[in-house]
């Protein structure tokens, strides 16, 4: 079982054994503080995984709470058994079955929360001093999809530009490696999105109007197997343009977001 330790901090990252095309190495779960420490993101439901993640908690002292950055499985499938060996332990996110429902600029155990929608409709950064544990905001490598919901890439983006105001010492991303430099990488997060849209306005602008002519011009470095994950962001950049009045007429929509 991997640890990833945040120097400095009093935080520890329990990397799960389900690594993939769109969790990397696996997934992060961060346990942060002690006495009543709190639990962020448990991943998936795997009996080692979950063995670490008890261990690590005992060693601390207890669970005071579990706070969700998101609900896709990944990330919240181990909330109801680590609930059900600490059942005083409120389960904390934005929707779904909670004991605490959060939103931006709410505070929940040892965390500011920030709304950074996007990859999902729900999902949330949660910072403690220096530190933001930003589940699929941020990836320690690689880009993250953004799902086609209203507004959603917009505010990404707005949720990038708020993380990186605070002057950050440290991402502990959802995936991957610690983000030791976040201002750099909140910038090259910004940029890409910005380079990828700018790519697609000129594939545009060249006549491209089917989902794969335009996959082929504004994602030709993307390997197959995530394809089908930039066929999704491509349904949320033609959402963005589409509500700026920028998306020319005879456009070709991902047809299941439609």
């Amino acid at each position: 079982m991997t640890q990833l330790e945040v120097p400095g901090h009093d935080i520890v990252g329990i990397r799960a054994a389900n690594p993939g095309w769109f969790t990397l190495g696996g997934t992060n779960s961060w346990i942060v503080g002690r006495g009543q420490a709190w639990l962020v993101d448990p991943g998936p439901a795997l009996d080692d995984h979950l063995d670490a993640l008890w261990a690590e908690i005992l060693r601390r002292g207890g669970l005071g709470g579990i706070a969700l950055t998101h609900d896709h499985a990944d990330h919240a499938e181990a909330a109801a058994a680590i609930r059900a060996r600490y059942p005083k332990a409120p389960i904390t996110a934005a929707r779904g079955d909670v004991d605490v429902r959060l939103g931006d600029g709410d505070t929940v155990g040892p965390f500011d929360v920030v709304a950074t929608p996007g990859h999902a409709p729900d999902h949330l950064a949660f910072v403690s001093g220096g530190v933001a544990l930003v589940g699929d905001a941020v990836l320690g490598e690689g880009s993250v999809f953004i799902a086609p919901d209203p507004g959603a890439l917009v505010a990404y983006l707005d949720g990038l530009r708020r993380l990186k105001q605070r002057r950050l010492e440290v991402l502990c991303p959802g995936h991957g490696p610690l983000v030791r430099d976040p201002a750099a990488k909140l910038d090259e997060y910004i940029s890409h999105r910005l380079d990828r849209e700018q790519r697609l306005v000129s594939a545009l602008e060249h006549g491209k109007r089917s989902v794969g002519d335009l996959l082929d011009e504004a994602w030709s470095e993307v390997p197959a197997a995530l394809r089908p994950a930039a066929t999704v962001t491509l349904a949320a950049h033609l959402n963005k343009l589409a509500d700026e009045g920028r998306l020319p007429a005879g456009v070709e929509r991902p047809h299941l977001y439609l």
